[in-house]
């Protein structure tokens, strides 16, 4: 069974103390929603958990393998992919050339004719088999993002770390991105959604985490932690929460959280933290 255990977890940059004693674990296919106000730590962690950067202290566990130290390759060998805040693809390589790294990164024999295949199945389901010979920098943001997703299913990891995979996206690309995620989590992977789109948030998480500077202040069901008294006030803060109509019904909702409108592809605020925009690779 899938196992991913964080315990203790800290980052430091300088003075700043980033992630602070983060402990969660991930036990078996769950679909996990990982949310916080701009600069809680996010893309911070999500780097610490893939290896793109190292921990001060606290450990990473997947599957029984520890992996906080290991190079970013090694951990998808592990089983642990993610997808880039801003997308990280071989812009001068065709998509259909981008789909078959991810076989050489998985190290070991493969037959050519079976990555071909494969590929050639992600691009269906992805509705882009259209656009297998084009390079990847003539693609448009949205398919940009699918193009990442389709890497992620070519390399088959047990745990996927989707950050920001709403953003910027237009609602047709965004349905087979939540078609993606659902078939994804059927087969048997988990997966763990960094978004500020709480509507999507929402109505995909069987479960949420929440952090704020650095701390994880709820972890539990989205009906019960978006009532959490204290992921209102890392929101709203206190006196937005004393004014707010919203506020006063008791719950955290897609029309007080700072994220963008599901109809608009929820482009994340201009104003986001170093920490939200910069994702290492």
């Amino acid at each position: 069974m899938i196992r991913l255990e964080v315990r203790d977890l800290h980052k430091r940059f300088g003075g700043l103390h980033v992630l602070k004693g983060v402990t969660f674990s991930v036990n078996g296919p769950e679909l996990i929603g990982l949310i916080g106000p701009n600069g809680a730590g996010k893309t911070t962690l999500t780097n610490v958990l893939d290896g793109a950067i190292k921990p001060n202290g606290g450990t990473v566990y997947l599957n029984g393998e520890r992996i906080d130290q290991l190079q970013p390759y090694e951990v998808a060998r592990v089983g642990l992919g993610r997808t880039f805040q801003v997308t990280r693809l071989f812009r001068r390589m065709t998509v259909l050339e981008n789909l078959y790294v991810p076989a050489l990164a998985r190290g070991g024999h493969h037959r050519a004719s079976e990555t071909r295949s494969k590929a050639t199945s992600v691009l269906e389901f992805l509705t882009m088999e259209h656009l297998r010979n084009e390079y990847a920098q003539a693609l448009s943001g949205g398919q940009q993002k699918l193009l990442e997703l389709g890497r992620l299913l070519m390399l088959d990891p047990d745990v996927v770390i989707l950050d920001e995979p709403f953003a910027g996206v237009h609602p047709r690309l965004m349905e087979i991105i939540y078609e993606y995620i659902r078939r994804v989590n059927g087969d048997g992977k988990a997966i763990i959604i960094i978004s500020h789109q709480m509507d999507s948030i929402f109505s995909l998480s069987q479960r949420l985490l929440v952090l704020d500077y650095g701390n994880l202040i709820a972890d539990g069901p989205p009906d019960e932690v978006k009532r959490d008294p204290a992921v209102i006030e890392a929101y709203l803060g206190t006196e937005a929460d004393e004014s707010s109509g919203d506020a006063s019904s008791g719950a955290v909702s897609s029309d007080n959280a700072p994220v963008g409108n599901a109809s608009s592809g929820g482009v994340p605020p201009s104003n986001a933290s170093p920490d939200e925009e910069t994702a290492a690779s």
